[in-house]
């Protein structure tokens, strides 16, 4: 039963036929974590918080730079060299009290991903990192746990999600294999990223799990949408699952 303190914080959304007091009330014992808190982590995380999801855990183990201030709104110039994840619980408690917030100073390495998501039930891929995000497309799988990955390059945004709790969903090594991956790594500190971009795409991925929790359709689930800034055109296709994939495939099996 939500309080009037709730009532009166979320009004504006209870509105909504989407959403009402059953909805916040869902949104409200949704446990989500956020791996990265740079450009796409930033938006994705204020919206949640915001939204009133109860629990948000806060996965970074960089240290903020004068360089991130371009993008990661998160952020002020006084936060230099402090923990990103620490930094982002603080702002993100500030915005909203009234929710759990997690912070975790580390990189999301396999093992201690394998300790913590039977207690998750949302992952949001924020990371610029290819060998994370495999990590965490493989053990989402594993221990079907949906995701919601998205990515930017200079204007150029991805966005998709994948629900593991069905077989036959593709996953992103079906997109994107492991081996062809590691073949071009770049992030934005050697390819350039416009802001606003990420703006774009971070926001999307919080729509995208205020809606899985709602328990709404999602127009990213097994679709890559592609978003061009330069033109603010939206483009979408549809997966196909691998046979061949490592991870789904009947390798993967």
């Amino acid at each position: 039963m939500l309080n009037r303190k709730q009532l009166q914080r979320y009004s504006r959304q209870i509105m909504l036929s989407q959403v009402g007091e059953a909805g916040q009330e869902k949104l409200a014992q949704a446990r989500v974590m956020i791996i990265g808190l740079g450009g796409l982590g930033s938006p994705a995380a204020l919206y949640l918080a915001a939204a009133g999801v109860g629990e948000i855990h806060l996965v970074d183990g960089d240290q903020v730079e004068i360089s991130n201030l371009q993008r990661q709104i998160l952020y002020k110039t006084n936060h230099r060299d402090k923990d990103k994840a620490q930094v982002a619980a603080q702002q993100l408690t500030a915005a909203n009290p009234e929710i759990r917030l997690h912070a975790h100073a580390r990189m999301a390495d396999e093992p201690w991903l394998r300790s913590q998501l039977p207690s998750i039930d949302l992952v949001l891929d924020c990371t610029d990192n290819l060998a994370i995000r495999h990590t965490v497309n493989r053990l989402c799988r594993e221990f079907r746990r949906p995701a919601i990955m998205a990515s930017v390059r200079g204007f150029s945004g991805q966005l998709v999600s994948f629900d593991f709790s069905s077989d036959p969903s593709p996953c992103y090594a079906c997109l994107f294999p492991p081996q062809e991956s590691e073949e071009a790594v770049e992030n934005c500190s050697t390819a350039g990223v416009m802001g606003p971009a990420l703006g774009v795409v971070g926001s999307m991925q919080a729509l995208e799990a205020i809606r899985w929790i709602l328990g709404l359709p999602l127009a990213s689930r097994g679709r890559l949408q592609l978003f061009e800034a330069e033109t603010l055109e939206l483009r979408s296709l549809q997966l196909q699952r691998d046979n061949d994939c490592p991870v789904c495939g009947a390798e993967g099996r």
